[in-house]
């Protein structure tokens, strides 16, 4: 069989069994909670590789290892330590809270969460609003996989990703959460797979000398805090921006709201295991950066790193279109891992928590479900339009969009999981809103050309904004309290 053949065989074997799998899930779909979150009868192990798989996606296996190749050891640290730590500090620390209120309330999208612990109709709107940031991501794996697509296949990136958004979204349209679920467990152990073979593969090219062979590029470029980078220059840059951003970056709605897919707390062990174990195969994709700058390729654009890599390693040998195509199609299946958890989060929460609250009672859960897929081929428009002229920088502007959401959710979400008493509503108001515009402030005022350390600012500020006006309510209630024993006290004299 020639490899062309074999190309095609593959990608239409891929994509019927694809669509069989959301037709499944769309078997299981009758309103919209079913959309969002299912019906709590998923595996916890399949819960656990869609998350994994959600929080992997282009972003590790096409954009970040671009990182690596440009600014080194710094970068790969950034995101393979600092992040994984986060990552895994987040899980341990909300999983379980977090997944035992939203089952309490009914909660089915992360503004739905903040408005049953808050009681707040105005703070759940501005989640929905802000978490429209999340189309910047769309548009990071929209160009991402249309590179992939368009280095398969002899078209145009702009009929890529056209054929890209058209596949994904019918088959997001079909089976919501169901749909999205069982495709990436699908795509989830063939990134396992196509992960673990690339790094073996291309262990080689540090000819059993790791750090000799990463000194060979440059002295810079094998230091912790790389000195010649912007991006990753000091412990802040590395290390600590890394661990908050990515310990924020779980309270993105297609992430944290995986942990409502879950029964019961008898779940959450298996659930994290499984996200653990295969988000760390997944991580070591970062090293194709090292890879590509080994064999030495001239890559002008960074986004391009990852698909030239691959182009270039399995060119020479007979098999290696097998092998190429088969680690093409697994790309494109990353992307569309964490492309198809954010359409559903966000086209549920359009429905839920921008329109549902101003329906009345007339608003139905069938109108709701027909609803939720109309509003995602409006966020597919937008994002379409935005990817086919994309800036130059991809990874950075969906960091931007992101990052700034998260800045404003983390201290929010973590006082009303962490806290036994729902927390004051303008606490968390004012947490929210400071996070954001600290954000913007740091990249358009300050130039912080980091955005990862611009919403690490952002959040401490936050943190520091809500701990100032927790302590202030604190001693107002203390103050309250004193005086009523002072005058109370007299009364009982007299009598």
């Amino acid at each position: 069989m020639s490899a062309e053949i074999f190309k095609y065989l593959c990608v239409g074997f891929y994509a019927v069994l694809t669509l069989w799998l959301s037709w499944i899930g769309m078997r299981k779909t009758k309103d919209i909670k079913g959309f969002s979150i299912g019906n709590k009868d998923m595996s916890p192990w399949v819960i656990g590789v869609t998350m994994a798989a959600s929080i992997s996606s282009t972003a590790t296996f096409v954009i970040n290892p671009g990182f690596v190749y440009v600014h080194g050891l710094s970068a790969f640290i950034h995101y393979a330590v600092a992040g994984t730590a986060g990552i895994m500090s987040a899980f341990l620390l909300l999983t379980r809270r977090f997944r035992q209120l939203g089952d309490a309330n009914g909660a089915i999208t992360i503004p739905d969460w903040v408005y049953q612990r808050y009681q707040s109709r105005s703070l759940s709107v501005f989640f929905a609003l802000i978490n429209l940031l999340s189309i910047a991501f769309v548009v990071l794996i929209l160009v991402g996989c249309s590179l992939l697509l368009s280095q398969l296949f002899p078209i145009s990136q702009t009929w890529s990703l056209t054929l890209i958004l058209l596949f994904v979204f019918s088959y997001v349209l079909m089976g919501g959460s169901y749909a999205h679920a069982y495709t990436n467990t699908l795509q989830g152990v063939m990134m396992i797979g196509v992960a673990l073979f690339l790094f073996i593969q291309g262990w080689y090219h540090f000819g059993g000398d790791v750090m000799g062979s990463l000194q060979s590029i440059g002295e810079n470029y094998a230091r912790v805090f790389n000195p010649d980078s912007n991006l990753y220059y000091d412990f802040f840059s590395v290390f600590l921006s890394g661990f908050v951003i990515t310990f924020a970056l779980m309270m993105q709605p297609h992430i944290l709201t995986k942990m409502l897919y879950l029964k019961d707390d008898g779940d959450v062990n298996r659930f994290l295991w499984t996200t653990f174990l295969a988000g760390a195969c997944f991580m070591l994709m970062l090293a194709i950066g090292f890879y590509a700058q080994l064999k030495g390729l001239q890559v002008e654009r960074q986004d391009a790193v990852v698909v030239s890599y691959i182009a270039a390693e399995f060119s020479a040998y007979d098999w290696g279109p097998y092998v190429l195509v088969f680690i093409s199609i697994t790309l494109l299946a990353a992307g569309m891992s964490t492309l198809d958890g954010i359409l559903v989060s966000l086209s549920a929460m359009v429905v839920k928590d921008l329109y549902q609250p101003f329906a009345g009672a007339e608003f139905k859960s069938g109108s709701g479900l027909r609803l939720s897929r109309w509003v995602l081929v409006g966020v597919g428009a937008m994002a379409y339009l935005v990817a086919l002229n994309p800036p130059a920088l991809v990874g950075l502007f969906a960091q931007k969009g992101v990052y700034g959401l998260v800045a404003a959710s983390v201290v929010p979400i973590l006082l009303g999981t962490l806290s036994r008493k729902a927390p004051s509503v303008v606490v968390a108001w004012g947490a929210a809103a400071s996070g954001l515009l600290a954000h913007i402030v740091g990249l358009f005022v300050f130039e912080i050309a980091n955005p990862a350390v611009a919403a690490t600012y952002a959040i401490a500020i936050s943190a520091l904004f809500a701990l100032f006006f927790t302590v202030l309510n604190s001693l107002k209630n203390k103050n309250k309290s004193d005086s009523f024993e002072f005058i109370s006290s007299p009364v009982e004299k007299t009598r």
